[in-house]
């Protein structure tokens, strides 16, 4: 017998190279398999101005208020200011509102807004490029360019035709709803960046304005400044103002016309800031005529309540037919299926001392008489989907382009137009990320996330409300900021719960470290799918086996 022959034989599995699929692996069993993905939050594609909102949630619900206070900086520089006036499409969008309540984002960015204030934070600005811009409008949109423009290192100068820079930031919106230290500071901070603002200045003829100064440039946001105007046969003295006017007005402290019993003509947010004002200035309750119904309002819907809890009095489906003296002959009108309004013939008479009127406004554009190529219709400005206009390197943004006429939108715009600027300084095209796929509420694991009650910011008692300008909503604050910051769930993307880690039955995921996620070893996965089954924020997605 051989040497060979006497050789004790292994058993077949104990003869297996170690890593072989043949020993322990079971990867080859696999017919689907799962992948860790990014989905698009709901909060953050319904932000007009672009913000990361779980990004900065994320940071904020650790506590990180600087850390969250700078992601928000990336895409906003009015955080403060946000967190007061705008209308908060995020929260409506937000899947927790399925659950119980929305996020209380609005809430939670005011809070990091003014932390912000607080402790002086800074924003760095970006290396000079040498390039030279021109910001035509000191207002949302025109100060968003313009912050955006430094942090890409190019000088800009922003010409404003009022005595303070803001736009209907300040002259649109009254101190009750946005403090003005609050809307100083986040200016000056803008200003400290090296952005140049020169007050009084406004711009004539744009074309001469830009070669006078050798400006390489331009972004154009002059917002909508100029009212609309609507024919009322009137006899007698009754006094008519227009509501722009009338808000500026209250800015300057200069309304001792305000007086007596004030009828606003109009439905949108002007008209219901103008008779918040008038209840405050007058003691009487004001009466707002609206041609629509009450859910048709051109207002948003926080408006509407906030005056009605202040006791203004809103009169729907009505028009102003005509005034005799002190008298308001008022058609009642009826709608249709699609919410058009029409007239009944049936009138009523109220009474007022003056008339507000606030059908809208429209935005002064002599300034570009001297470029042909620049397109304007209907009052607006056309503009490609890079922001600029007919003319190359004059861009434009906010009201006088085509859009919702918002102060997020209008931020939304100056970011996005000092972003195709800077591409457009270098030669080159700014190409926009590609979107991830939408997460909604089905792709949630909802059992996850425990009741959160949502966290409701202080409101001034009415009767104080009534009498005076303070502050209306107040301020979050450290303890209730972080705790409605984390109720956000995440909504497709991981935030390192371990679930997955936890519930694999092969130990098929390894954890790559604190902020670093995890990773599948498929190798030893069989696709079972009990990781995707158990992800809470839906960040877990089971596909097709490659072949």
């Amino acid at each position: 017998m051989s040497k060979e022959s006497v050789v004790q034989q292994k058993p077949f599995a104990v003869t297996l190279d170690v890593g072989t699929s043949l020993l322990n692996k079971t990867g080859s069993w696999r017919s689907t398999r799962p992948v860790y993905v990014d989905r698009l939050p709901p909060c953050n594609n319904a932000c007009p101005a672009g913000e990361n909102i779980q990004a900065w949630l994320f940071e904020a619900e650790e506590g990180n208020y600087e850390a969250a206070w700078r992601k928000i900086m990336e895409e906003n520089p009015f955080p403060s200011i946000m967190g007061r006036v705008c209308y908060q499409p995020c929260e409506k969008a937000c899947n927790r509102v399925k659950l119980d309540e929305s996020v209380g984002i609005n809430s939670v960015e005011r809070f990091l807004g003014d932390q912000a204030i607080k402790y002086d934070w800074k924003v760095a600005v970006g290396q000079p490029t040498g390039k030279r811009v021109l910001v035509v409008g000191a207002g949302p949109g025109g100060l968003a360019a313009a912050y955006h423009l430094r942090r890409f290192g190019h000088e800009v100068t922003v010409l404003e035709a009022a005595s303070k820079a803001g736009g209907m930031l300040r002259w649109g919106i009254p101190k009750y709803r946005l403090p003005r230290e609050k809307l100083n500071s986040e200016i000056n901070r803008i200003e400290e960046m090296g952005v140049e603002i020169r007050l009084n200045s406004p711009v004539d003829d744009l074309k001469a304005t830009m070669e006078e100064g050798g400006y390489d440039a331009a972004f154009i946001a002059v917002g909508a400044h100029t009212p609309k105007t609507l024919e009322i046969p009137i006899s007698g003295n009754i006094p008519v103002i227009e509501g722009i006017k009338l808000l500026r007005d209250v800015e300057l402290e200069q309304t001792r016309y305000m007086k007596g019993r004030v009828v606003v003509y109009g439905g949108g947010n002007t008209a219901m800031d103008v008779a918040r004002s008038a209840k405050r200035l007058t003691g009487f309750t004001p009466r707002v005529i609206v041609r629509r119904a009450r859910e048709r309002m051109a207002a948003h819907e926080f408006e509407v309540h906030e005056a009605l809890d202040e006791v203004v009095d809103i009169l729907n489906l009505r028009t102003i037919k005509e005034i005799r003296g002190n008298t308001f002959v008022l058609e009642k009108m009826v709608a249709d299926d699609a919410g058009r309004p029409f007239p009944t013939g049936q009138t009523e008479e109220i009474e007022g001392d003056l008339l507000v009127m606030a059908l809208g406004q429209d935005s002064e554009l002599a300034m570009l008489r001297n470029l042909p190529d620049i397109e304007i219709n209907w009052g607006v400005v056309g503009v490609d989907k890079g922001m600029m206009t007919g003319h190359p390197g004059i861009f434009a943004g906010g009201d006088m382009v085509p859009s919702e006429r918002t102060v997020t939108t209008a931020i939304g715009h100056g970011k996005k137009a000092a972003r195709n600027i800077d591409a457009w300084l270098r030669g080159e095209t700014y190409r926009v990320a590609e979107k991830h796929q939408l997460v909604t509420f089905e792709m949630l694991n909802s059992w996850y996330y425990s009741d959160a009650p949502r966290t409701i910011r202080p409101t001034l008692e009415v009767i104080r409300r009534q009498s005076g300008f303070a502050e209306v909503i107040g301020d979050l604050n450290e303890a209730n900021a972080l705790f409605e910051a984390r109720r956000c769930m995440s909504c497709g993307n991981c935030f390192e719960c371990d679930n997955c880690y936890g519930i694999c039955p092969d130990n098929a995921i390894t954890k790559l470290g604190q902020g670093k996620r995890f990773k599948f070893k498929y190798d030893y996965c069989k696709g079972c799918g009990m990781c995707a089954t158990e992800c809470p924020c839906g960040a877990i997605d089971i596909v097709p086996e490659e072949i």
